[in-house]
């Protein structure tokens, strides 16, 4: 329930809260083959029970809670990077 809006909790019905997301999760399962048809959606979000939804695998994304801290430019002879990933070699034509 900690992802829903915290002015939506007191209107909303946790186990429909609840069914909704582990549909969702079943939805973007990282082999496409292991999701569910659009029918099998409507039926689940239609049931009352939770007890027969598959236990979802693991997403094919998934965003972090850590947030990005911006960085300066690190130079270390000549070579430089931003994020510590990528770097850029400049070279005269």
């Amino acid at each position: 329930m900690e992802l829903i809006d915290q002015v939506l909790v007191p209107s909303c019905v946790a186990s429909e809260v609840l069914k909704c997301i582990h549909i969702g999760l079943l939805c973007v399962q990282e082999d496409p083959a292991d999701r569910p048809t659009m029918s099998s959606v409507i039926f689940m979000l239609a049931s009352d029970s939770t007890r027969t939804l598959l236990c979802p695998s693991e997403p094919a994304f998934s965003v972090g809670r850590a947030i990005a801290k911006p960085t300066e430019p690190i130079s270390d002879d000549g070579v430089f990077s931003v994020n510590e990933v990528t770097i850029s070699n400049f070279s005269p034509r």
